[in-house]
Order: structure tokens, then sequence, then C-alpha cells
């Protein structure tokens, strides 16, 4: 976990966006964590936020997507982490090239928080939970609502 050169997330204003939060239920403690930070940082912005939980990080980019429809801006939370088989590398892979696809595809921000971590103890880190070094939710949630501000702007 570098953080070298990651800008400071500051809340946006933002009022009148509309925000899509996607959290899988796997790791609850740390999704749980992740998406309590990530509708903080909609509410701190003025943008109405609405979230959905899903089962796993898997199904995170087609809800993603029927959310990406709807809304300004898109957040997908979760935590995948490593075990002993290849699985880590398949999801992280698959979450990693939906969310892209998704964004790309119905020119909405996705902001990508779905955590990819060798170890639980990194997971927490980054969860934005008391002492965590990183805040990710937060985090994802702001750089969602600057780009659909930033996207917003280009059509004026």
């Amino acid at each position: 976990m570098s953080g070298t050169g990651r800008p400071a997330a500051a809340a946006v204003e933002a009022g009148g966006l509309t925000v899509g939060i996607v959290a899988a239920r796997w790791h609850e403690e740390i999704t749980d964590r992740l998406t309590a930070r990530a509708e903080q940082a909609a509410k701190d912005s003025g943008a109405v936020a609405v979230t959905v939980r899903v089962a796993g990080s898997l199904e995170i980019p087609v809800v993603v997507q029927a959310m990406a429809r709807r809304y300004d801006a898109v957040v997908a939370l979760g935590a995948v982490i490593r075990g002993d088989t290849a699985h880590f590398d398949y999801v992280c892979d698959s979450v990693t090239a939906g969310l892209t696809r998704v964004s790309l595809d119905e020119s909405t921000p996705v902001g990508n928080g779905v955590l990819t971590c060798d170890t639980l103890d990194q997971a927490v880190e980054r969860s934005g939970g008391p002492g965590s070094k990183e805040d990710k939710g937060y985090e994802a949630t702001i750089a969602a609502l600057e780009t659909a501000l930033v996207l917003r702007s280009l059509t004026i």
C-alpha cells in the first residue's frame, strides 16, 4: 500500500447529483465500513445516495450497469482477499474489466472501491475504519462524483 501521490479525498459540491452504491456482502466487516464511508462522502458532497447489496464481488458489475443507466455516478465496493487458488486473480480481473466496461459503455463514472488484498489486515487498513491508513469507500465516491461533475461541465 503506497498511497504516494494519492490526491486528498475531500467533499465536492455535488448537490443535485445522484450516486448508486453497490456493495458486496462477502467480508461484511470490511464492506460495511466501505459502505458507511461511501454514504458519508455522498452526504458530505450533497449528493443523494442509493445503496444496494449483492452477494459477492462478481455480482457487482451487472448491478453497477443497471444503476449507471439511472444515476449520475456509481460506486462499487467489495473485498477480495487472496486465497490458495487462482480464483483471486479471476475475480479481480473480471470485476475490474466489468466495471471499466460499464463506465465506458454507459458514459457514467464508476468509482472502484473493490479492495484486492493479500490479507484481511490489508483490507482493514484500506476500509476507512478507526486507525485505517486509507479510506477507499470515501475516496471512490468522491472520485465518481468529481468525474460526474466534469462530464456535466463538458455538456454545457
